[in-house]
């Protein structure tokens, strides 16, 4: 028998899993966006990596918001 629960999640929902489709569709969107900037000549590269980072943590942060994982720190 296979268990279909990821250890550490609780069952996800049909509108928690739309949501985060909604989720990945705009991240995608965005990374779309962040590669398009890169590529324009002249502009901060450093800035871009700083983007980018906070546009994946930002993702993450609203994945986690609707999966709801257990922590096991506490």
């Amino acid at each position: 028998m296979v268990d279909d629960k990821i250890i550490g999640y609780r069952y996800l929902t049909e509108t928690d899993i739309a949501m985060m489709n909604v989720i990945k569709l705009a991240e995608s969107s965005i990374a779309d966006l962040v590669a398009e900037v890169k590529d324009v000549p002249a502009v901060d590269q450093r800035n871009i990596a700083i983007a980018r980072t906070a546009f994946e943590d930002a993702f993450m942060r609203l994945v986690r918001a609707v999966a709801r994982p257990e922590s096991p720190f506490e």
